[in-house]
């Protein structure tokens, strides 16, 4: 299981503009060089955020960007959503499964449960996870989400 580079970026490029104390926000070029990535990378990856309500750009002399909302309002699993999508989407089935579609009409599918499972366990990792609690150390992060049912021997 993988996340894309699009969903890594973003991620990246999020935090590293939530983790901005100032109010001016920060540049391509700013956020291109802290995280190591072009600038034409970053400028796409910062108008998909801006398009998709996670950051709002202001332009001019003092322009930068900032978070379009608080870090604790915006959710990881939104922000990955939009990005890149779910891991498993059932539509997958229908579009990969074969001239016999086997997926879709019998419940022989071997693999389709195991698919279902994990995104389910994704999702209720990511639920209730903000940019907010991204940017706390990762030791708290560890023992927050212990908390609520996972378990600490799952690293961040």
């Amino acid at each position: 299981m993988k996340f894309s580079t699009q969903e890594e970026y973003g991620l990246r490029c999020l935090l590293r503009v939530a983790g901005e104390k100032g109010e001016k926000g920060l540049t391509i070029p700013e956020i291109s060089k802290a995280e190591g990535i072009t600038t034409h990378n970053t400028a796409k990856i910062l108008r998909a955020l801006r398009l998709g309500g996670f950051l709002a750009s202001s332009r001019g002399q003092i322009g930068g960007y900032t978070l379009s909302r608080p870090a604790d309002e915006i959710l990881v699993k939104d922000v990955l959503d939009f990005l890149g999508g779910k891991l498993f989407d059932a539509e997958f089935c229908n579009d990969h499964s074969g001239s016999e579609n086997i997926c879709t009409h019998s419940v022989d599918c071997s693999i389709r449960s195991l698919w279902q499972m994990l995104q389910n366990a994704v999702d209720g990792v990511l639920k209730n996870m903000t940019i907010k609690d991204l940017l706390a150390k990762e030791d708290s992060a560890v023992t927050q989400f212990a908390s609520i049912g996972i378990p600490e021997s799952i690293k961040i």
